[in-house]
């Protein structure tokens, strides 16, 4: 592969023009030792004697500081060694030197939700004397704001834990991504637990995993949450505590599984500050004595465990060929935000022409659901298959698979270290605050300078509602045209996974207060196709797994669900897509007739488009019956086809199919140029024929068999 064409396939870099330094310049200010590797730039003391630059450090030697240069920086801002760099805390978090590791496992059969007896109790617990505090973490309000960060955060002695010798259980959450507060033994088997809310905030308590030991096997304990804030919760639905044995996990490989009897959650007493809080409460036998064990509100799936995985496609020779990773930016904390290109190199100028799809994840930190589907499409994209091939041949993917690193580390659920919401700052000037959203903006608004981008996802998790579904966007003033356009990719989605998917549960439309999410900001950047894929907690209510929950599996299959969308998306068989075309138009019909008898007793046919499905979550037997052809051909589908087995089933029907295509055409333009008659369309020099051209393109040809 030729430079020019290097710099061609992956010159997106967005490096931040911050060098950064190994050591804080608040180390200074610290009273502690110093050890002979702590370094700070010339800059940080502001003596004169020293020009202000980035690339001269100073180590500390023999009681005095010492200037050297910088090393040279590695060309694609990823070391040679991989992209591990040791994980950066705010100074003030304890953690624990043990690491946590977790086994992957797939339960034998779907698991199913609870099923409520009647006779859950719903414990309060009023203050009392009594009651003994048997965890309680460093008060994470120590300071107001993020001031600095360390590798391995507070460097004072760790407060250990008492070493009870009776039968009360022992915690901990001081490792990545652990949450909890505090927990106080109420009686002899029950616990009272409170979550930390995000750091430097005083809320988002949603988020829960930490580690319990010194437990008995058969004794019935109890668990109650008792600082949650939303009042509605999958777990009033179905949905159990995740748990986790070490002994069960090395004698039996059984990893994470759902559990708990006597679930329930429930309003209790308002706080100290007037608020309503919510309470989650579960009784649970463990399987042995002494072991230690794991609860969580999801899949766990840290930094770490991202560094890991992205060491392993850097050290692969096969896919480190077509998988470039690089750092995009450095957060609040200085950890590094990776962004990954995947595509074959060329060694022509024909690389432009390749269209860019955008994925990228975990901008909200407890929403771990998202980077198991991000696991998912990179173990498939990154994959030997012909399909995998024919995506990388095709398309070019940026790939930012955590966009809150800091969030992730201290075990967030919804904010960075700056105490807001990123995906509601993709509009923000402000770089230094919203390093990765900025810098994120920044690279798709460059790479559209090069390229067409056909397809944006941001992956996230839901905590209200069942099933994956998408929120897209369009506007009252858009054209039918780009209204019905929109709503395909989502609507193949749902067809090759129907029980998974749930297009009814998806949603078309721009709210004022989500502006500022990334899906809304790209698609006002030009990207047509922008979509926010939620993904819930719980499970489904589709199909075969009706009434289950997701299982890490299930969650990685969409990944692959999302490239096989995507190649019948850009299939040049435009055969599925037509139909699901004039789908969305029936459907839109049937939504016109609702509205006109909506006032009357004459029955519709029950479908929704844009409004949000009930509060039971979407139901499999609301299916259309206009849908039942295609569900039946893609159940027919042995396997996914590669564009030259495609190519050779187009010739078979293609004079078949030739008229009636050409009829389609003018019915469907002539239809959308009588309803667009009376409406603008705001996009600027949009053609009136721009279906037609629409359907004349096909997938670019370069390196294809």
């Amino acid at each position: 592969m030729s430079e020019d064409s290097e710099k061609e396939d992956y010159s997106d870099r967005t490096i931040s023009d911050e060098d950064e330094s190994d050591e804080d310049m608040f180390m200074k200010f610290v009273s502690e030792d110093l050890h002979r590797c702590a370094l700070l730039t010339a800059d940080s003391f502001g003596d004169p004697f020293f020009p202000r630059t980035t690339q001269i450090l100073l180590e500390y030697q023999l009681g005095r500081w010492v200037p050297r240069l910088r090393e040279p920086r590695d060309l694609y801002g990823v070391s040679s060694s991989g992209p591990l760099s040791p994980t950066r805390w705010p100074y003030h978090c304890e953690v624990i030197d043990e690491k946590v590791q977790h086994i992957d496992w797939t339960p034998s059969c779907p698991e199913p939700v609870y099923i409520p007896t009647g006779l859950e109790t719903e414990p309060l617990y009023p203050d009392s004397k009594e009651a003994t505090v048997v965890y309680l973490a460093e008060d994470a309000y120590k300071e107001p704001c993020f001031v600095y960060s360390r590798v391995g955060g507070n460097r004072t002695p760790l407060k250990q834990p008492v070493d009870y010798r009776d039968n009360t259980l022992m915690f901990e959450a001081r490792f990545e991504s652990g949450n909890l507060q505090k927990v106080v033994k109420v009686a002899e088997y029950e616990y009272q637990l409170t979550v930390r809310p995000d750091l430097f905030t005083n809320k988002h308590t949603q988020w829960y995993y930490f580690q319990v030991t010194n437990m008995r096997a058969g004794i019935v304990y109890r668990f109650t949450i008792v600082n949650f804030t939303k009042p509605a919760s999958l777990y009033s639905r179905g949905m159990r505590p995740l748990f986790y044995s070490e002994k069960e996990a090395k004698a039996h490989h059984i990893g994470w599984q759902r559990i708990g009897d006597q679930i329930k959650y429930y309003r209790n007493n308002p706080g100290q500050d007037g608020r309503h809080y919510f309470s989650l409460t579960w009784t649970f036998q463990f399987p042995h004595n002494k072991d230690t064990c794991y609860f969580a509100h999801c899949y766990p799936y840290t930094y770490t465990n991202l560094q890991e995985y992205l060491s392993g496609i850097n050290n692969d020779p096969v896919r480190s060929k077509f998988c470039k990773i690089r750092v995009l930016c450095h957060t609040l904390a200085r950890n590094m935000v990776y962004i990954l290109t995947i595509t074959t190199p060329l060694k022509n100028s024909d690389s432009r022409k390749r269209k860019a799809v955008i994925l990228t994840a975990r901008v909200h930190p407890g929403e771990t659901n998202s980077s198991w589907i991000m696991k998912g499409f990179l173990d498939y994209i990154l994959g030997n298959s012909s399909d995998a091939q024919l995506l990388r041949d095709t398309f070019v993917f940026k790939v930012v698979p955590m966009l809150n690193p800091d969030g992730v580390i201290v075990g967030n659920y919804r904010c960075s270290l700056a105490g807001r919401d990123l995906n509601r700052n993709y509009t923000s000037l402000l770089k230094e605050s919203f390093p990765s959203v900025w810098y994120t903006r920044n690279m798709v608004h460059r790479l559209m300078e090069k390229r067409e981008v056909i397809l944006y996802c941001d992956l996230h998790g839901h905590s209200r509602k069942e099933n994956i579904f998408m929120y897209g966007c369009d506007g009252s003033d858009r054209s039918k045209t780009l209204y019905l356009q929109q709503r395909i990719f989502p609507l193949m989605l749902s067809k090759n996974c129907p029980d998974k998917f749930s297009f009814s549960a998806c949603k078309f439309n721009v709210q004022k207060s989500k502006e500022g999410t990334g899906r809304v900001v790209m698609w006002k950047m030009g990207i047509r196709n922008s979509f926010t894929m939620e993904a819930t907690f719980c499970g489904s209510t589709l199909g075969n797994k009706r009434g289950t929950h997701f299982s890490t599996k299930d969650l990685e299959s969409m990944g692959y669900h999302f490239c096989d969308s995507l190649l019948d998306y850009c299939d040049p068989d435009r055969t599925k897509y037509y139909r699901c075309l004039k789908e969305l138009e029936e459907m839109e019909r049937h939504i016109t007739l609702e509205k006109v008898f909506e006032d009357s007793d004459t029955p519709v046919i029950d479908i929704t488009l844009d409004v949000e499905s009930s509060s039971r979550g979407s139901d499999s037997s609301e299916s259309i019956d206009s849908l039942t052809y295609l569900l039946k051909l893609t159940s027919q589908k042995k396997h996914l086809k590669t564009k030259k087995e495609r190519n050779s089933t187009i010739a078979s029907h293609q004079n078949a199919r030739e008229g009636q295509e050409v009829y389609d055409r003018g019915h469907l333009l002539q239809r959308h140029k009588q309803s667009n008659s009376d409406v603008k369309d705001t996009r600027p020099n949009e053609p009136d024929d721009y279906m037609v051209d629409y359907f004349r393109r096909q997938l670019p040809n370069q390196g294809l068999v």
